[in-house]
This record gives C-alpha cells, sequence and structure tokens, in this order.
C-alpha cells in the first residue's frame, strides 16, 4: 500500500479496511489479519495497526475476541450505514469541488449523465 503522506497512516489503514469491508473484499464475521500480519503486509508499525483496528472497533466495524483475534462486525446494517456515508462524502465533496469550479446543480447532473454513459 502506498501511502498519503498528507494523512495519518493509520487512517489510511482504517479507511483501507473500512473499503474492504464495503466492497465485500472482507466479509461479515470474517477474522481480520493478525496485528503482526497486517503490520508485516503494510510494512508499518504494530502499534499503527492496533491503533487502526482500535478505532475500527470504537466506530462498531470489528470487534475483538480475546486470543482468537478481530473480526469484521455481523451487523449488515452498520456495513450499509458505513457505505451509505462513504458514498455520501465522496458525492458532497464531489459538488463541493464542481461548485467552486462555477458549475451549477443542473450542469454537475448533465455532466455526470454524460460521463455514465460514456463508461456503459
Amino acid at each position: 500500500m502506498n501511502f498519503n503522506d498528507n494523512l495519518p497512516i493509520y487512517m489510511q489503514i482504517i479507511d483501507y479496511v473500512k473499503k474492504s469491508i464495503i466492497k465485500g473484499e472482507l466479509k461479515e464475521g470474517e477474522k481480520l489479519d493478525s496485528v503482526r500480519d497486517m503490520s508485516t503486509k503494510m510494512k508499518v508499525n504494530p502499534n499503527t495497526i492496533q491503533r487502526s483496528y482500535q478505532e475500527l472497533e470504537r466506530e462498531g466495524l470489528v470487534a475483538t475476541q480475546r486470543g482468537m483475534g478481530t473480526f469484521v462486525t455481523e451487523d449488515v446494517e452498520i456495513i450499509k450505514k458505513l457505505k451509505k456515508s462513504m458514498a455520501s462524502n465522496i458525492v458532497n465533496s464531489f459538488i463541493s469541488e464542481m461548485s467552486q469550479l462555477g458549475y451549477k446543480p443542473a450542469e454537475i447532473i448533465e455532466l455526470i449523465n454524460d460521463n455514465v454513459e460514456e463508461v456503459d
């Protein structure tokens, strides 16, 4: 994973795990890599991974079972809310940036529709 210097590494790891959950790469109830394995895989300090896992647990996305590991929540509603929240943040950021470029809402919608047609 390539890290961005403008954002703390632990936050980037949190985002990576969240996206993996949303995309279904990490399923409900699935065990995450151990702190040691994840730190080796991502080439970061184990304390950084531990901090990321603790934050994910605080948000209710994962749960740690002592001696067993850390597991993705089995609560599908939490995952749906996360997906909706992350999508909303992306859309709001996009609209804000387009507005700063001088686009009006109708023009933004037209641009989106044009680009969606190109993707299909």
